[in-house]
């Protein structure tokens, strides 16, 4: 099989989507042009036959009645209307969130948003693996919680948080749960009511879909305070014009990650492991960021001592990955993610996060374990750090003179 470059290693960003999703997309963008809120002719009524459709398939895929399935333009959006429209629909400005410090921003800024208007958000420490734990959830808990927000899948590390454990807490408690599963759905089994879910986050091009569109599945009975107003959408909960080709998108490329989710998730997590003992069978000081098991089947986290991340970019330009660090304007700042399990800022900035995916192949990862040990070892030859470490000096024990 030939190898064609570069190499797209970055899956928990964005997927390529899929051609049968396009296929059945493409008759929505021509000729079957209808708005699904148009009530009087044929064509509204087909369009509106083809977001309900894919409704259903969106329901589907993650144990949903149709019903409780709104759409959006995507998960940032629909982590704002869960977040906003829960507290906003309580009325009260001394009400209680918490969250957790390695969830995506969409939630974090979502959160600081309500602080600044009056909200108390308590955000929990995770463990050294990115984990919340149950306990942790029911001690912050009060009488005034009313949501709490807490990824499935971290989109860094691909940790899994034990949601199920964090409902049942929630519950006894009165409070509602929202799990931004963004990076989830599609790639494991999931069931919001297994999970015990009252709201959830999804996007279309995290699973082979198109860009620009999402969903939210609202348990039924939950209120949530609309975000946008202006026709009555979608249960009066997010209005606007339904973007019915991106939706019968979405629906295609869940009903597909149905049939396809468990075979697709062993071939992956195999080419993960291979990635991983590739590398750390020819690199020292190379250390996982994320639980060892308790993870995503197609996400690996590592990081590189004695490396910037960047620069191990730089120098392997043909394998598209994910630096752990996110360039500013003013300064190169570490992942959030890692700061917030504890990751100290040199392995935070020498981390880089391989994400798999449905179209990756063994010729793509050996290529890249190549590209990966060569760029490494080449930076690591201009690091006087390094060959100090290869040369059994204890580097807490030096003294720095600044100057």
């Amino acid at each position: 099989m030939s190898l064609h470059l570069p190499i797209y290693l970055d899956y928990n960003a964005t997927t390529p989507m899929d051609r049968r999703v396009l296929e059945a997309m493409m008759l929505y963008l021509t000729d079957e042009f209808g708005n699904a809120a148009s009530n009087n002719h044929e064509y509204g009524y087909r369009a509106k036959a083809a977001v309900e459709k894919a409704r259903q398939q969106v329901a589907a895929l993650i144990g949903a009645e149709p019903k409780e399935i709104i759409f959006t333009s995507g998960a940032t959006e629909s982590d704002n209307l869960a977040i906003k429209g829960v507290a906003e629909a309580r009325g009260e400005r001394g009400e209680h969130l918490i969250t957790c410090g390695t969830e995506h921003s969409a939630v974090l800024d979502t959160c600081k948003h309500l602080q600044k208007h009056g909200r108390e958000v308590t955000y929990l420490q995770p463990d050294q693996f990115g984990r919340v734990v149950a306990r942790q959830v029911a001690e912050a808990l009060t009488d005034r919680t009313v949501l709490v927000t807490l990824m499935l899948a971290n989109n860094e590390v691909g940790t899994l948080n034990p949601i199920c454990e964090i409902a049942a807490a929630v519950k006894d408690r009165g409070a509602l749960l929202h799990s931004d599963a963004t990076q989830a759905v599609g790639k494991m089994p999931v069931n919001v009511n297994e999970l015990g879910v009252d709201l959830l986050s999804i996007s279309a091009h995290k699973l082979y879909g198109p860009k620009g569109v999402g969903a939210m599945y609202v348990r039924r009975g939950v209120r949530v305070l609309a975000q946008m107003h202006g026709g009555g959408h979608e249960r009066n909960m997010r209005s606007g014009t339904l973007n019915v080709p991106g939706i019968v998108g979405l629906g295609a490329a869940c009903e597909i990650a149905g049939r396809e989710m468990a075979e697709e998730a062993k071939r992956v997590s195999a080419l993960r492991d291979r990635l991983e003992r590739g590398i750390l069978a020819r690199l020292d000081e190379v250390t996982l960021n994320g639980h060892p098991t308790e993870r995503l089947a197609n996400t690996s986290n590592l990081s590189f001592a004695y490396v910037e991340g960047e620069g191990l970019m730089m120098r392997m330009k043909d394998v598209a990955v994910s630096s752990g660090s996110a360039c500013t304007s003013a300064s190169l700042k570490p992942s959030h993610v890692l700061s917030a399990m504890g990751v100290p800022d040199e392995l935070n900035h020498a981390s880089l996060r391989f994400s798999l995916g449905r179209f990756s192949t063994e010729e793509e990862v050996d290529y890249t374990i190549e590209q990966v040990v060569r760029a490494a070892r080449e930076l690591r030859e201009l690091s006087p750090l390094y060959e100090m470490a290869r040369g059994g000096i204890d580097l807490n024990k030096v003294h720095w003179t600044e100057h």
